[in-house]
Order: structure tokens, then sequence, then C-alpha cells
């Protein structure tokens, strides 16, 4: 089974513009993120697709790996689409080019849930963790998940889900990790299909795949992810590298 990474990283941010460029410790956020997915030693290949010509050169004078985008893309699964759509690939893994701080435990975990999935019942697979605090549920930007008994992903919101109509039930809420390994197939049907109100409505991807009956699998973690979507963010970050 082949198994590659695939960084999507756009250059243009709403909320942070060209934080993937920005200085972290003598090194670019992106190229940070390209080496921290290759240290893993999990994939047989690590790319970087991109839009834009700076972290294109950026990667690649770095002696990495990289695929400009040839298209205005969605989401981040669009872009994945046309960077792999003639590769021989079995799994692609989804990393956060805005997550220098790869852990590896968690990916190795998403991995293994294709390693055991003997009869292909998942299409993809995703990551989650639980929140506790009131403020965190209820945040819209902290994007929550359901799963059934199998811990197959029921429903995607920005919404508390589930509403607590009643306490002390025993509900945990579980924050969504936009991290995904997918199979190849999966990915394709996606970059195929049009999107429907469900995914236009809440701006979420991953509900298109549930809208077309596609099986995502939720592994829980106790990671919970360390982005840069701002310039607080990057501070932080900054001060952790040394």
């Amino acid at each position: 089974m082949k198994i590659i990474a695939v960084i999507p990283a756009r250059y243009a941010s709403t909320r942070f513009h060209a934080k993937l460029m920005q200085d972290l410790g003598g090194k670019t956020v992106i190229l940070r993120t390209y080496e921290a997915a290759l240290a893993t030693q999990l994939f047989d290949d690590v790319f970087v697709v991109t839009d834009s010509k700076l972290i294109y050169n950026e990667i690649v004078i770095n002696n990495g790996k990289a695929i400009m985008s040839s298209k205005e893309h969605e989401s981040g699964s669009d872009r994945i689409a046309e960077a792999v759509e003639n590769m021989m690939v079995d799994i692609v893994v989804n990393v956060q080019g805005d997550e220098p701080f790869i852990d590896k435990k968690p990916l190795q975990e998403l991995i293994t849930v294709f390693n055991e999935d003997v009869e292909n019942r998942v299409d993809l697979a995703s990551l989650m963790f639980e929140i506790k605090e009131k403020t965190e549920i209820e945040n819209p930007n902290n994007v929550k998940v359901i799963t059934d008994q199998n811990g197959f992903a029921l429903y995607f919101s920005r919404s508390v889900i589930p509403y607590p109509r009643e306490i002390n039930v025993g509900v945990r809420y579980m924050k969504h990790i936009g991290i995904y390994a997918f199979r190849k197939q999966a990915l394709m049907d996606f970059y195929s299909l049009p999107m429907l109100s469900l995914e236009a409505s809440e701006k979420l991807e991953q509900l298109r795949y549930l809208e077309y009956g596609k099986r995502i699998k939720m592994v829980e973690t106790s990671h919970g992810s360390i982005g840069i979507d701002t310039l607080e963010d990057l501070e932080k970050a900054r001060l952790l590298i040394q």
C-alpha cells in the first residue's frame, strides 16, 4: 500500500495573509511543516501543492517536492485531488500547511485505520479530541463531530452538536481536527461531485463526503492541533521553537 502526504498551501489567507511564508526560527512556516512531515518517516513521499510561485520556490530551493496547482479550488481536498489525479497511490494524507509541530502518533493512527480495514469499509479517516469548556464547545470556529457506535462520522457542524436539551446524560463534545487520510478513489469522487446544500451552509468540505454516502472513520486523539492562524499564534510558535 503506497501512502503519501500532501500539504495544500494557499498563499492568501483571510485571517493572516501570507502566514505560510512567515519566519519561524530561521525557516518559513511551510518549510518547517514540510520537513516535519518528512521526519515522521510514515510516508512513501511528501509533496506541497500550492497556487503560489513563492511557496513553490521555497520548497524546491530547499530540495523539497512541490506541485503547482493549475486551477482555483474551493477546498484543500480539491487542490490535493488535482495534484494526485495521475499518481499511482493508495492512501493520501492531507497535512495542514500551517501546522509545523506535527505529532507522529495521530498520523500513525490514521494510517493504521486503513491497514486494519480489510473489508474496505473506510473511505477516509480523520481526527477528533474531546473538549469540555463551554466557550470552546459554543465557538463556531471549533468544528464539532458526532459519531455512531463504531466511530463513523454522522455529522459535522459549527453549531453545538448534540444540542444539550438534557444535561448529565454522558454526552461528550468532540472537536474535529482537519487532518485527513483518504483512499484515492474517495478523493477523486469528491473532486468530480458538486457541492450540495449542507456543505454550502456550514462551509465544511467534509460534509460533501457524507452527503454522497462516503464513510468517515473518526480516530480520537489527545493531541490538539497547534496551527498558526493569527499573528499571536506565530509569536507563540516562535517561543516554542526557541
